[in-house]
């Protein structure tokens, strides 16, 4: 097992090492120091394609998904969400985004929309869910918008929803509050 990680550690010490002189020399520029730092995983067969969709943690426990991605952001539906009876029976404005991760490059280098995923097919997933069945809590809409993506394009490694509400009763001026959720192909619970 040591000898399996020995690349691990030195590709890490190498990296530290670097940063270390750069800081050391008033060299410190962050476009090098990223450009260094994927050469020398590149050269220590790390596996960070452009292409692959790994994911790392932030200091704050935040997830960050590498790779291709479709974006949809600012979606608004119509919708009857919530646990209070004015909110079933009224409705209210739901602010959606998604991003859905899946190699793009095909796409990209045949410029036909087979070798993709058309962003109005997730579009379609979207309102189908927000302006369906309404669901008491937005953990619900979310978590059902991304096991439809999920399930329907396997193509898709991993989706981020975030569902928003902008007309929220509380005291104080907000734009929207919500929920984001992120989820991955090996998570897909079938509903």
């Amino acid at each position: 097992m040591l000898k399996s990680l020995l690349p691990w550690f030195v590709c890490r010490y190498l990296i530290l090492l670097v940063g270390k002189i750069l800081v050391q020399e008033n060299l410190f520029n962050f476009k090098f120091l990223s450009l260094f730092t994927l050469l020398i995983k590149e050269v220590c067969s790390l596996n960070f394609s452009s292409t692959s969709n790994s994911s790392t943690m932030t200091s704050s426990g935040a997830e960050i998904i590498n790779g291709d991605k479709l974006v949809l952001r600012g979606l608004k539906f119509h919708g009857f969400h919530g646990v209070k009876p004015e909110e079933q029976k009224l409705g209210q404005k739901f602010l959606i985004d998604v991003d859905a991760w899946t190699d793009l490059q095909a796409a990209g280098i045949s410029d036909h929309l087979q070798d993709t995923i058309s962003y109005t097919a997730i579009y379609s997933i979207v309102r189908d869910v927000v302006e369906g069945a309404p669901h008491n809590l937005l953990e619900s809409v979310a978590e059902r918008i991304a096991s439809t993506v999920l399930s329907k394009y396997t193509q898709i490694s991993a989706v981020r929803i975030k569902v928003g509400k902008p007309h929220v009763a509380v005291l104080g001026s907000v734009d929207y509050l919500g929920v984001e959720i992120t989820r991955h192909r090996s998570s897909v619970v079938q509903s």
